[in-house]
């Protein structure tokens, strides 16, 4: 290894639990965090000062990195001439979220853990890139925060600025992010994308299928909060922009920069497995910003980094920027200087790729083919410190990782086979790739990676030796290819054949005679985005809809207290009834697509049933089980109109019930409300309609 790589290795220290006393319940004063960062970041700069005047300052010096300053490493240079010095590593396949553009709807299995990398081999792959020329490093998933060693994985991450590296970054959907970010900060983080894809919490738990929206606008607002007080810490949302999903929030979005220095970056729906992607869901970059000029027309184009994987603009007055990250429509391939390392050692030189090499396994090699935990990862920083020291013979391996030369023939032979940009739009969409979800780790889909036509015969190959002769297809192996890629590194066939896999949701597969049926739902679209039923055509009829149901009690004290009006808020069926009767008025600011309705009646009735007065069967139990009794409800609502108004009917119902249910839970905690349904239905072409039964002879239309 070299002296560079193996200075950078002498700084770490094993990853170990946070000390008790690192463990806040509260969070540090934002100056006191910043002040705590700075003055790490100045000491590990110290260390390796090229002059004496930066010593004293604890700053590198311009003139020390010029000094210093070496060509870039061939090994990280395509055939197009681009140097990739951004590396983005997996930390974890589990989420805390399940977005619906990233995951599949039936999950996504979970690998074994021996085949997931280690924290040793994420800090000594880490290195082994710094020490060839990268710069910045971003730490994903999954979701990254969720990983228990976190903290000290980006301390020994954030050690290597001395030998190169400038930006620590995080990409997260902001859960977990405020209770950790002080801890990140001292590490040296100095990036933060964010990911939120709407402003509206209802919306939120549509598209994340989970809650948490208050957690992720708590994260932004600790960011901006110690940026303040000098963090530097450059903050970046992005959102994916879904037609008829999201789209409606774009310039939401663009105010969120009116006042707060954010850069919120729009990025165009992209396909991957098992996100149902088509083209009619993918609102495209021109669009959005025709969509802002009209609102704000004086919004411009900036110039950004050269690297940069969005366009930016700005609108004038404003403090914050918008991004446009356009992969679909508008690629930024001649610029990628982008490299990806799976959460199981897989090298993944392109995100729209699907060709994979494994890193892992050279790594292990040096342990026998085992995973390199703490105790190992020792050993080999021993075995180096011996040899500087010359405690050990000569011919003991030099460096952490022994193969470390294998390991860099390997990325070059990677990088150079990169291609010049990836396919169109109308191929994307056809081709297999990971859900987006294991983008950063293991596809336990295998198979179909491997499927890569004109496969050649690899020949001899100077990372295998050269009297290895092989007949196996390599999958990045040209005809031509002097060096091609040993095919037991490409995607290594490690699969999850009988093993129960571990899904990440718990949506059950909808069976294949339900998928076979006829029946449509009238609010998706034929693009199968969400939408608005349209009855701009439908004849106003007059519209009635009755919906019922039960609070059921564990004891007869509730009813008692019910009937006698002793219950301590007030008048429980008073107040219930006129819940109801509010709640049916607000239904379409409840329910996302239900149109506004003129109501022109609604009634709301109540009734207490008594325990001693329940019908008893011949078993001798209570009617419905109910041993202390009941509050039977019954909504009806009727209008003038083109569409029915069984949703106010039920919303009434429900609304009366809870309402209930809240001003009893202190007499009774084991409540439950059961049988919410609608009983009758009457106008629009359907006819009358009653519960068990269907009359279509007063059809209105």
């Amino acid at each position: 290894m070299s002296q560079k790589v193996f200075s950078a290795a002498r700084t770490w220290s094993a990853p170990r639990p946070l000390p008790t006393q690192a463990v806040r319940q509260h969070p540090p004063p934002a100056r006191q965090v910043v002040r705590r960062a700075a003055t790490a970041a100045a000491a590990s700069h110290t260390v390796e000062s090229p002059n004496p005047s930066s010593k004293a300052s604890g700053i590198p010096s311009r003139r020390g990195f010029i000094k210093d300053a070496k060509p870039f490493s061939d090994f990280l240079t395509d055939t197009y001439q681009r140097q990739h010095d951004y590396l983005r590593i997996s930390l974890t396949e589990r989420c805390n979220l399940r977005c619906v553009y990233c995951m599949p709807e039936e999950g996504v299995p979970l690998s074994p853990e021996r085949e997931l990398l280690t924290t040793p081999e994420i800090i000594m792959l880490s290195s082994v890139f710094v020490s060839q020329g990268v710069s910045k490093i971003r730490l994903t998933g999954g979701e990254p925060t969720i990983r228990r060693d976190i903290l000290p994985l980006m301390r020994q991450i954030g050690a290597l600025r001395p030998h190169g590296l400038r930006e620590l970054c995080l990409t997260t959907n902001g859960l977990a992010l405020h209770r950790k970010l002080e801890g990140m900060v001292e590490a040296g983080l100095t990036g933060v994308n964010l990911s939120l894809d709407t402003l509206d919490p209802w919306q939120f738990q549509i598209m994340t299928r989970r809650k948490g929206f208050d957690a992720v606008i708590k994260s932004i607002e600790r960011v901006l909060e110690l940026n303040m007080h000098g963090a530097g810490i450059k903050l970046k949302i992005n959102a994916v922009v879904m037609r008829g999903v999201n789209d409606r929030e774009i310039i939401p979005f663009v105010e969120m920069t009116r006042e707060k220095d954010i850069e919120v970056r729009f990025i165009e729906y992209m396909p991957f497995d098992g996100n149902k992607w088509n083209k009619g869901k993918m609102f495209s970059y021109t669009e959005m910003v025709d969509l802002i000029r009209e609102k704000y027309p004086t919004l411009e184009q900036i110039q950004g980094h050269k690297n940069d994987t969005s366009k930016t603009y700005k609108i004038p007055g404003f403090v914050g920027k918008l991004g446009f990250i356009t992969s679909m429509t508008h690629n930024f391939c001649g610029t990628c200087n982008r490299l990806r390392i799976t959460n199981d050692g897989n090298l993944k030189v392109c995100l729209f790729g699907n060709a994979e090499v494994s890193l892992r396994d050279i790594l292990r090699r040096s342990n026998n083919g085992e995973p390199i935990e703490e105790e190992a990862y020792e050993a080999m920083r021993q075995i180096e410190m011996d040899r500087r020291q010359g405690l050990s013979d000569q011919s003991t391996p030099l460096g952490l990782a022994p193969n470390e030369q294998e390991l860099l023939d390997v990325i070059g032979m990677a990088v150079k086979r990169k291609k010049e940009k990836h396919a169109g739009i109308g191929e994307l969409e056809h081709m297999k790739n990971r859900p987006m979800i294991l983008i950063d780790s293991r596809s336990p889909w295998s198979a179909p990676y491997h499927q890569v036509p004109d496969w050649t015969t690899v020949r001899s190959s100077a990372v295998m030796g050269a009297a290895t002769q092989s007949s196996s297809p390599s999958l990045l192996a040209t005809p031509t290819s002097p060096k091609p890629i040993p095919p037991h590194l490409v995607m290594p066939a490690t699969h999850l054949y009988g093993q129960q896999p571990r899904c990440f949701s718990t949506t059950r597969q909808l069976r294949e005679d339900t998928k076979s049926s006829n029946a449509t739902l009238t609010h998706v679209s034929d693009s199968g985005s969400a939408h608005m039923v349209s009855i701009s055509d439908k004849t106003p009829t007059k519209r009635v809809a009755k919906a019922v149901c039960s609070v059921h009690f564990t004891s007869a004290t509730a009813c008692r207290l019910i009937v006698e009006n002793q219950i301590k808020k007030g008048d429980v069926l008073g107040v219930a009834r006129v819940a109801g009767i509010m709640a049916a008025k607000r239904t379409s600011d409840l329910i996302p697509l239900c149109h506004p309705i003129a109501i022109s009646k609604v009634t709301v009735d109540l009734a207490v049933t008594d325990r001693s007065l329940l019908h008893r069967s011949s078993e001798g139990g209570s009617d419905g089980g109910d041993g202390g009794g009941r509050v039977d409800i019954e909504a009806t609502v009727a209008c003038e109109g083109k569409t029915g108004v069984e949703m106010e009917a039920l919303t009434a119902a429900s609304t009366a019930a809870l309402t209930v249910y809240d001003m009893c839970k202190a007499v009774d905690k084991g409540m439950r409300v059961e049988g919410l349904r609608v009983v009758l239905k009457e106008g629009g072409k359907s006819g009358r309609w009653v519960e068990g039964a269907r009359d279509s002879s007063t059809n209105t239309t």
